[in-house]
């Protein structure tokens, strides 16, 4: 039997930041993040374009004169496929799929296309089908393919209604299904967590790739799944890890996070994230040798900032120390920045200074079994 390989779509990037802005500022270091969030999804990166904007153009986000250019880029590349940075209208999706004969992709769609590759567990699974529908909802109109995947079959449509208010009716009542079965889920997860044996509990918090479950693997010995890609893993692991020969911590590794993370998404894995509102110390785990280390741990402050930490415990933990330019100077900054902080390099082990200073801060009672 001869096996044919399924074709790989040929992406053209596009980003359009509005000048004066930050994300101007930064804006290559966005596209490079894209490009790499598209091959984690599977695509091969054939082209891009960047183009600053004072508003988004509510027919095409960048204006009629880049999207001829666009039109050019998309033939001369033989592209399938063109993603878009920032979150488009389904007007925009739809006027920019006529005029380009391409598929149109936004971030968030790349990125829930990637969660939904990566879910394992049956809640990580209800969660990104959540943040899938949730999203589709406004965007029927052009996106029929992904509706042919649920749709139930013959008979849903009541008399006098049109596809659209069916396809409508159909998503909403599986968001509702789905939003219940997840509060089932969420209520087991509260039994399990009231019959662990009472020892101090932290979770792993952090940008997407800064090494969560690499650090996870070195503290506990777990043998977790660890590649170089965005949202190489999805579902809470929980481990223990030991402080010492009368002492153990259990450890959470919970979702990584990114820049402009779908809000769908985040919504859908609220009961996930709040496991950081459960531990007793959160860790927050940084790549230390990426050149905008700082905007991703504000992109994770601001997602820790919606939880009630009170004045629990939070140890910025550097990783990948060993890549970083003159490591000591390094180390001084971020010890005069932060209040808790260790350095590490998970990938061989080297995780001294943290369980170190997870001996000091471990509450001798801790606030959940």
């Amino acid at each position: 039997m001869i096996e044919i390989e399924a074709p790989v779509d040929r992406a053209v990037l596009v980003g359009a930041p509005r000048r004066g802005t930050a994300d101007a500022l930064h804006a290559e270091e966005h596209l490079d993040e894209l490009a790499r969030l598209t091959d984690t999804a599977g695509a091969k990166v054939v082209g891009r374009m960047i183009q600053q904007v004072r508003a988004p153009d509510p027919q095409s986000y960048i204006g009629k004169g880049k999207l001829e250019e666009l039109a050019q880029l998309v033939l001369q590349s033989d592209a399938s496929l063109v993603i878009f940075d920032d979150e488009l209208s389904p007007a925009q999706g739809k006027n920019l799929e006529g005029k380009l004969e391409v598929r149109i992709m936004d971030r968030a769609e790349v990125i829930l296309d990637i969660f939904a590759s990566r879910a394992r567990s049956r809640e990580a699974k209800l969660e990104v089908e959540l943040a899938q529908l949730e999203y589709m909802l406004t965007r029927l109109a052009r996106m029929w393919v992904h509706l042919s995947r649920i749709r139930g079959g013959i008979g849903l449509r009541g008399p006098g209604e049109t596809q659209l208010e069916t396809d409508r009716r159909m998503i909403r009542s599986k968001i509702s299904q789905i939003k219940k079965r997840l509060q089932k889920v969420a209520k087991h997860r509260e039994v399990v967590r009231g019959g662990r044996r009472p020892i101090p509990t932290a979770a792993l918090v952090g940008y997407t790739n800064a090494g969560k479950s690499s650090l996870l693997r070195a503290l506990t010995g777990a043998d977790t799944f660890v590649e170089d890609r965005l949202f190489a893993t999805l579902d809470t692991k929980t481990r223990e890890m030991s402080l010492g020969p009368t002492r153990r911590m259990r450890l959470i590794d919970t979702v990584g996070f990114i820049r402009k993370l779908p809000h769908d998404l985040v919504a859908s894995f609220e009961a996930t994230i709040e496991e950081a509102a459960t531990a007793d110390i959160v860790i927050h785990v940084v790549d230390a040798a990426h050149h905008d280390w700082q905007e991703q741990v504000s992109v994770v402050d601001d997602v820790l900032d919606g939880l009630d930490l009170d004045r629990r415990p939070v140890v910025h933990v550097f990783n990948k120390l060993d890549l970083v330019d003159d490591a000591e100077t390094f180390a001084i900054q971020m010890r005069g920045r932060y209040q808790h902080v260790a350095f590490v390099v998970a990938l061989n082990g080297s995780v001294e200074s943290l369980v170190s200073l997870l001996r000091e801060l471990a509450p001798a009672r801790p606030r959940h079994g």
